[in-house]
């Protein structure tokens, strides 16, 4: 960050010089924080790519997919949309096709999900899947959502991220906060409330 004057890049190559920014952080952070045409590819959308396909994808081809198949203009919700369909339907273990958007462009579910699952020898998908419900990465999606309708309050903040009415949820939901904060997505406005952050990178 210092050799970028304290402001976060806004440019893929920039941001993937930075420590510890690997591509899947770096797209995340020109999606959800600059709202570019950026696509993101996790484990759970590499899935829907592989199975969208009707073949295992490499890493490379999953990401150009990706970036073929994202809408101008619509990156924030797009990547959030799939990140959504991946975890609650196209999952690993019995996918939900019933009512999926995807479901029709989907040559896996129209070959009627023949063996073996084209997701399972893709190199975009972790072998391991990591839980979803629950998890870290989820509150910190609903907090961003949140954040994005209004400013969140310290008072609303474990209710925004998902985590109202569980062990521990306000300081979870600080903890989560807090990394999305480090991450340049959010910051804190002057009355302490959790506000989309206001980056403005350089061109």
């Amino acid at each position: 960050m210092e050799s970028n004057g304290g402001v976060i890049p806004n440019r893929l190559e920039d941001l993937l010089t930075l420590p510890g920014v690997g591509p899947y952080t770096a797209r995340a952070v020109l999606a959800f924080a600059f709202e570019q045409d950026a696509a993101i590819v996790d484990t759970n959308l590499g899935r829907i790519l592989a199975r969208r396909a009707g073949r295992p994808l490499g890493r490379a081809e999953a990401q150009a997919q990706a970036d073929a198949w994202l809408p101008s203009g619509q990156s924030w919700a797009w990547n959030q949309a799939l990140l959504d369909i991946g975890a609650l339907r196209c999952r690993p273990q019995a996918p939900v096709c019933t009512g999926c958007p995807v479901r029709r462009t989907c040559a896996w579910a129209r070959a009627s999900w023949p063996a073996p699952d084209p997701a399972a020898g893709s190199a975009a998908v972790s072998t391991r899947q990591a839980k979803f419900e629950g998890s870290a990465r989820q509150a910190r999606g609903r907090l961003l959502r949140a954040a994005q309708q209004g400013a969140v309050s310290p008072e609303g903040l474990s209710a925004a991220a998902g985590l109202e009415g569980q062990a521990d949820a306000q300081a979870r939901a600080r903890a989560v906060a807090d990394s999305l904060v480090s991450d340049g997505l959010l910051e804190r406005d002057g009355a302490s409330n959790w506000v989309i952050a206001e980056t403005t990178a350089k061109p």
